[in-house]
């Protein structure tokens, strides 16, 4: 049976978006993502995470730095009882990577294959699934994987936005 799913982009949702952000003493939680993931679980929705990870490519920081710091983030989650079921990050980089990284792929978004494998591997129903993000490469991939509710956040990346912060979308959420 098809389950839910709830995909989140990671900087600028999860986190303060700060450039290339691969250290622990440098993450800030997004005020509201807690409550936010809350809702969702007590729906029945798989959370997961995705996130194009240039900084990679780029040859700023590893793929160990980045598993080092997700595995402390899904920890901070599990502290609080909320369970993130899988992250999917894309490394590579069309342009400005370097090595086996400078390559156009499948995964980096907007193109969905990211949201494709975590939906293939977890048997979600994409029509009944739900996608945050902060960018409108965020929202394509949703569209183009087949998530029919995208919502973007308020951000520096975009002027036309769905809700101006992820407390304003919990309000909502609750108001339902």
């Amino acid at each position: 049976m098809a389950q839910k799913g709830l995909f989140l982009d990671r900087d600028g949702i999860i986190n303060v978006d700060k450039s290339y952000l691969y250290k622990i003493e440098d993450f800030l939680f997004m005020d509201g993502i807690f409550h936010i993931c809350k809702h969702y679980l007590d729906r029945d929705y798989l959370i997961f995470i995705i996130t194009n990870q240039s900084g990679i490519s780029r040859g700023y920081y590893s793929e160990d730095d980045l598993t080092k710091l997700h595995n402390w983030m899904i920890g901070e989650f599990a502290n609080r009882g909320i369970t993130i079921t899988d992250i999917n990050y894309c490394p590579h980089h069309y342009e400005k990577g370097i090595g086996r990284y400078k390559v156009d792929c499948e995964c980096r978004k907007p193109k969905s294959g990211m949201i494709d494998e975590l939906a293939e591997r977890y048997s979600i129903d994409l029509s009944n699934s739900t996608l945050i993000g902060d960018k409108s490469s965020d929202i394509e991939a949703g569209k183009n994987a087949g998530i029919t509710t995208n919502i973007l956040i308020k951000s520096h990346y975009q002027n036309r936005y769905d809700y101006e912060s992820l407390r304003e979308l919990l309000d909502k959420l609750n108001a339902k």
